[in-house]
């Protein structure tokens, strides 16, 4: 959306003054203004930002685009031109600007401008003159269309690719297997940089090592990886130097792109990666933000034999067995003996302790973790190891909120890392629920490793996915990954029960949903999850006789195995039983109910005791908290599709509190429903 700088205010016209007295100056910045005006830094900031609500480097940039578009109007430069004019030292991302800005390529600026004086030069000649343009245009845009069906140049032209990209192992040209460390190193280095350029989606190193020695053609492993272009690579060592031969592919029809040759000495290695990865990003038009060319000419290390000792801790490090990661550290600490201010090996040996804590009941390295990332944050941090390795001290001393901040923070420096996505995950699944977040996690580094683990893991993978859209409303979209979980894993019981809710959710028919869940209980008829969801179906169809069957067995089996599972159901339960004439036992389990309800403390508690106080007919205190309920955000799709047919609120159903409620509770879902739908399309993950 377009924001337009009104220059009314005196400091604003000042600003502007001076900002385009170095409008070419790529480097005039927000120092360099609050110098220019005499004002501290942070005066300027909280100035601009009450004239103009923008931050000052927003401020700074779009004074650069106004300008921008004035000289684009004058047509008399090229967009490159217009570019540099204003102080864009990347074409690509004075474009990206620009298209964020005003909502279309700088290219199309003229184009646009001329179009609006034709518009008022058509205006001002009258209503005649309107008809005979809009005859003539439509004239002209018919024998176009005819044109263009016979004789399209371009008929056939496919659409330029996504830019999705996965980078092949490397092959050794060397007769010399101990050179195989050092080419692994330098695909995986060469894979770093391209992860950090935000624009381009780059699949992990696991999800390509697979391939390495698989008797499969480019075309086969894009469709397993959905994939547009491919990096195949091969070099070797000799002496001083590094020989690498390194091509770019189209996936869809093995047809090479670009391919060169390098012959560079070893100390040159870190240039040559980031040429490399910008000669690749633009071959396929990918942007690179200046920040990020700014990461990529980082060097990590002056010192090349610290640097040769990473590379082998790194070839150990990547297939993580005890014995590998205990020589990992070896190397690894060789290389900070070498420099001791070399971050990525100072995070690399945070991360390796973590990892040989992870499946251990007693967590001994947690210090260790703590000390070596601190180092590597000492050393850069703004690099992302060194941020992971943070977040993964937090996870290990338990601090999950804070991880949360390390990890999305580290995602910033390396957009694509696939280990990232992995843990942040992890915790929006099972320490902060949190289904947006989720879901864009999820689908993130669904996209950027493809075939991670075993079937079984990626079913289940597939089942919280689909879980989360149907929790969310995303019907379509829950059928799909719920039918990939199960054809990945038949067997999977809670997939299975989970796609009668999807399909439910769309047809409201309750009987269907019943018959589909007799039968996944016939996979595992002890189930106890599956035993109360057969009977809550015969609950809300108000067969009470049917509830009761299935609510019995589900009693018996949860005293007999002394578990504390489902209290929320305890209220339906008791509800049952009062039907069928077990008085004491619903008096007891509604007060299991009612002390659950009290002690909740998730969004859910007021609708608990919503339906305690409908079932007892306080029907003042169950409209209150149904009221409160209804203040409520992020509830499930559950919550909308069940609360009109729960039988614990009939007693209050017919009264306009609970008409007024439930109406602001469908209002509030749909908003949140449509904010997680503009989520997930602005990030193209739907």
């Amino acid at each position: 959306m377009t924001t337009v700088i009104n220059s009314n205010s005196e400091f604003i016209a000042s600003l502007r003054t001076i900002i385009e007295e170095n409008i070419s100056n790529e480097r005039f910045g927000v120092s360099e203004l609050s110098e220019r005006i005499g004002m501290s830094r942070s005066n300027l900031l909280r100035k601009i930002r009450k004239h103009t609500d923008l931050s000052a480097s927003q401020f700074i940039r779009t004074i650069r685009l106004e300008n921008a578009m004035e000289a684009l109007k004058d047509g008399n430069s090229t967009v490159s031109e217009v570019a540099f004019m204003v102080g864009f030292n990347s074409t690509s991302y004075f474009i990206k600007c620009f298209r964020d800005h005003y909502g279309y390529p700088p290219g199309e600026a003229n184009k646009i401008n001329l179009s609006s004086q034709q518009e008022d030069i058509t205006e001002k000649n009258g209503g005649a003159a309107k008809n005979r343009t809009t005859l003539l245009l439509i004239s002209v845009m018919v024998v176009a269309v005819i044109l263009i069906a016979v004789f399209n140049p371009f008929t056939g032209k496919r659409e330029k690719p996504d830019n999705s990209i996965a980078v092949l192992p490397f092959k050794n040209d060397s007769n010399d297997s101990t050179n195989v460390y050092l080419i692994n190193g330098l695909m995986e280095s060469l894979l770093n940089n391209l992860q950090s350029i935000e624009d381009l989606r780059v699949v992990s190193r696991t999800s390509v090592e697979k391939y390495r020695y698989a008797p499969m053609i480019i075309p086969e492993i894009a469709r397993e990886l959905n994939v547009s272009y491919f990096v195949e690579g091969s070099g070797q060592k000799a002496g001083n130097e590094i020989l690498l031969n390194i091509q770019l592919v189209e996936a869809s029809n093995d047809r090479q792109l670009w391919s060169e040759q390098y012959r560079r000495e070893l100390k040159d290695v870190f240039e040559l990666q980031a040429e490399i990865a910008k000669s690749i990003a633009g071959r396929i038009e990918a942007i690179i933000t200046p920040e990020e060319e700014e990461r990529l000419a980082k060097v990590p290390t002056e010192n090349m034999i610290a640097y040769d000792h990473f590379l082998k801790g790194l070839d150990h490090f990547n297939d993580p067995s005890q014995q590998n990661l205990e020589e990992a550290l070896v190397h690894f600490n060789m290389a900070i003996e070498e420099d001791n201010e070399f971050a990525r090996a100072y995070a690399a040996i945070a991360i390796t302790y973590y990892l040989m804590d992870k499946n251990m009941a007693a967590k001994t390295h947690t210090d260790l973790i703590n000390t070596y990332a601190d180092k590597a944050l000492l050393y850069d941090d703004q690099l992302a190891q060194s941020l992971i390795a943070k977040g993964l001290f937090y996870m290990s001393s338990e601090e999950y909120e804070l991880a949360v901040s390390y990890f999305e923070k580290a995602l910033e420096y390396n957009p694509n890392s696939d280990l990232v996505y992995i843990f942040l995950v992890d915790l929006y699944a099972n320490y902060f629920p949190n289904t947006e977040k989720y879901l864009e996690y999820a689908l993130k580094g669904l996209r950027i490793n493809m075939t991670p683990y075993d079937s079984i893991t990626r079913s289940y993978s597939y089942l919280h996915i689909s879980n989360a859209f149907i929790q969310s409303g995303f019907v379509d979209e829950a059928e799909k990954y719920i039918n990939k979980s199960l054809e990945l894993s038949p067997d999977n019981i809670y997939s299975a029960y989970v796609k009668p809710y999807i399909l439910f959710s769309r047809t409201r028919d309750l009987e269907e949903t019943r018959q589909l869940l007799l039968q996944v209980l016939e996979m595992d008829t002890t189930r106890l999850d599956v035993i109360q969801e057969v009977a809550k179906i015969y609950y809300y169809q108000r067969d009470y006789e049917g509830a009761y069957r299935y609510y019995s067995r589900f009693l018996a089996l949860r005293e007999y195995l002394g578990l504390d599972i489902y209290p929320g159901e305890d209220g339906k339960i008791a509800l049952v039983c009062s039907m069928v004439g077990e008085t004491e036992k619903s008096d007891s389990l509604m007060d299991k109910f009612r002390e659950y309800s009290e002690n909740d403390n998730s969004i859910y508690k007021h609708l608990s005791l919503c339906a305690y106080y409908s079932y007892k007919g306080e029907i003042e205190k169950a409209l209150g908290q149904l009221d409160l309920f209804s203040k409520e955000d992020n509830y499930h799709y559950w919550t909308v599709l069940f609360i009109e047919i729960d039988p614990l609120l009939d007693n209050i159903r017919d009264t306009e509190g609970y008409k007024e409620a439930l109406e602001t509770i469908k209002v509030r879902f749909k908003k949140y429903h449509e904010r997680i739908r503009a989520t997930l399309k602005k990030e193209k993950l739907i």
